[in-house]
């Protein structure tokens, strides 16, 4: 049996769920009212209905995050929103805290979030035995490590290839909590590593000044889905829940693409939804929101990845700027360029900026306002207007079903049958006296192009045959009235035959990997401490947001590491690092202070509040 791979697109609405299904993606991912890691993405129940039932047809399935952690005051509305989830057709939920495992749930599956500490093969057979049908994997791993886990169990693995990197481990990140009240595994993370800070050492000397050090850039892994693949993942995730349309359909479609090439000469994998996506537009990734890419540790610890500055979107490379002239700049490679488009560049001050371009003169390139432009700037193209209105009209992506027709007459009319690509079956007839047409020229290549006319429908009809007996002279309003209706009964069957894979939880006693939990396992509430003891843990510390010690705690852990971005790495750049930075070294930005501490064993880095005392071990 074929392995099906899928593409995961990200929903911020109903619309734009929609749009993601018509650009290629198998899935998507979708806020419900509550719970969901983004609260600025939050959608009612009956637009979730509505996605379900839109992505149903086309055999794509809609996921919906429920991947906060929760409070006790909260399990039962909680428990109360994953049953009309699914009574609503939804495919699954996307789940951090464990208390949803000791709910009283419908048979519906549950998905490890990537905030549940996917790391290892352990944990995450744990998960598999406890339950969970997917596991989406930490986007720190590289293929070795997935292997392992795929080795370790045959548990669905899910991995983001697309968007923006949380530069903490996803679920372990305190920093916005800590400088204030907003809580990232509440939903709320304040963003505070796309803040520029001072890199102080040891001896109080600033090395950087007002850099944006914990930003960095977002990630592409298009070219790896082959070796993903071979790696054990089946679902390719794109990030961007708070991103526009135009992110969510150039980076579907591009993704899209890239999967079908490879799924074109590798018979044992198959897509794993119906239909094929006709576009009006050429998907680049770098034409949309981006901060500059990395392929992350895919492939291990290798490049630099900072986006140090600015965490704002530089887009698409143009070149490098030639000369300044009557107002306005020649650039390299103008003619990529249009009236409207917004351009990106770091200025004299080391400072990101940008203008907007009004109108381009030959090869002169004239902004609304002028602004001072060294020779040799590199310039960039962040805002791409003729682009953004192509892929914003609605028929950029039109998403259709193959369709057979067969038209035939019967004792009393005629009859027409559809059969569609998945095998579905829908058919009408009508009465009509059998009349021969007066010309002898014939009637099928007439009968054919009106049967043909799938207009708005979600079909496209790929194959017809006449079977008649004569020549048989029809009304068109007949052919496209039957045709009509074989065609939306064919929607109401596809919907109504969709196959929804269901699971009921049952609850299990298998030993949890670690018998002591610390706060970084975000443990909130009654039932997530029910679920570990009886999973033979023994000692359990309260989630980080209530229990914090301000000034004295760890609010992240990272395998990004400012050392390394240095250059000043003792275990991969130690002959060439040249002098040895002063420890510790502190990040500040305005009141607020931060100690590192790199851990070179597990080759990660921690950030630790100003008051905390830290023991600092030798590098290997």
């Amino acid at each position: 049996m074929k392995k099906k791979i899928e593409i995961l697109a990200p929903a911020k609405n109903l619309v734009q769920g929609m749009a993601a299904i018509n650009a290629g993606a198998d899935a998507v991912y979708i806020g419900a009212p509550q719970f969901g890691a983004r609260t600025n993405a939050t959608n009612p129940v009956e637009d979730i209905a509505e996605l379900v039932k839109y992505a149903h047809l086309f055999k794509a399935q809609v996921f919906v995050v429920v991947n906060t952690i929760l409070y006790d005051n909260e399990l039962a509305d909680c428990k109360k929103l994953i049953h009309e989830l699914y009574h609503i057709g939804v495919d699954a939920l996307i789940v951090q805290d464990m208390a949803i495992l000791e709910m009283d749930l419908p048979p519906i599956v549950i998905h490890a979030s990537t905030q549940a500490n996917n790391r290892d093969p352990k944990h995450v057979k744990f998960l598999a035995d406890a339950g969970m049908k997917r596991v989406v994997l930490a986007r720190e791993l590289n293929l070795d490590q997935i292997k392992e886990i795929h080795e370790a169990t045959d548990v669905e693995l899910e991995f983001f290839v697309s968007g923006a990197l949380c530069v903490s481990f996803s679920g372990n990140c305190y920093m916005s909590i800590a400088g204030g009240e907003r809580s990232a595994n509440r939903g709320s993370c304040a963003q505070n590593c796309r803040l520029p800070y001072h890199l102080i050492d040891g001896t109080g000397k600033t090395l950087i000044a007002n850099s944006h050090l914990l930003s960095i850039k977002d990630l592409d892994l298009s070219d790896q889905l082959p070796n993903l693949i071979e790696a054990g993942i089946t679902s390719f995730k794109i990030e961007g829940r708070l991103k526009d349309m135009v992110y969510v359909k150039n980076n579907t479609s591009y993704l899209r693409k890239k999967l079908d090439a490879f799924l074109e000469n590798n018979s044992n994998y198959q897509k794993a939804s119906s239909g094929k996506t006709f576009y009006n537009f050429e998907a680049e990734m770098d034409r949309s929101f981006n901060r500059g890419y990395t392929d992350y540790f895919v492939n291990k610890r290798k490049e630099k990845i900072g986006s140090w500055e600015s965490p704002k979107s530089q887009g698409q490379l143009i070149g490098k700027l030639i000369e300044t002239k009557d107002n306005g700049y020649v650039i390299e490679n103008y003619e990529k360029l249009n009236n409207g488009d917004g351009l990106y560049f770091i200025n004299e001050d080391g400072q990101p900026d940008g203008i907007q371009i009004n109108v381009i003169n030959n090869n002169i390139v004239v902004p609304n306002n002028f602004k001072t432009i060294p020779t040799g700037t590199i310039i960039f193209r962040n805002s791409d207007a003729n682009f953004n209105r192509q892929v914003e009209k609605e028929n950029s992506a039109i998403r259709k079903i193959s369709v057979k027709l067969t038209f035939s007459e019967t004792a009393d009319g005629f009859q027409l049958l559809a059969v569609d690509e998945d095998g579905h079956k829908t058919q009408a007839s009508f009465k009509a006296e059998k009349e021969v047409a007066k010309n002898e020229e014939s009637t099928t290549p007439n009968i054919k192009k009106n049967l043909s006319k799938a207009g708005n429908t979600p079909f496209i009809v790929d194959a017809i045959e006449v079977n008649f007996s004569n020549n048989w002279f029809l009304p068109i309003s007949k052919i496209n009235e039957v045709r009509r209706t074989v065609l939306e009964d064919l929607i109401d069957v596809r919907i109504n035959q969709y196959h929804r894979e269901e699971f009921k939880i049952q609850k299990t006693e298998h030993p949890y990997p670690v018998s002591k939990l610390d706060f970084t396992y975000n443990v909130s509430n009654q039932l997530a401490r029910a679920f570990y003891k009886r999973h033979g843990v023994t000692e359990i510390e309260k989630a980080f947001e209530l229990q914090w010690d301000p000034g004295k705690s760890r609010v992240m852990t990272t395998k990004y590491c400012v050392k390394y971005e240095l250059g000043k790495c003792a275990r991969f750049q130690r002959d060439t690092m040249g002098e040895k930075v002063v420890e510790p070294l502190t990040l500040k930005h305005g009141e607020n202070e931060y100690k590192l501490k790199f851990n070179c064993k597990p080759c990660e880095m921690e950030i630790w509040e100003k008051d905390a005392e830290l023991i600092f071990e030798e590098e290997d």
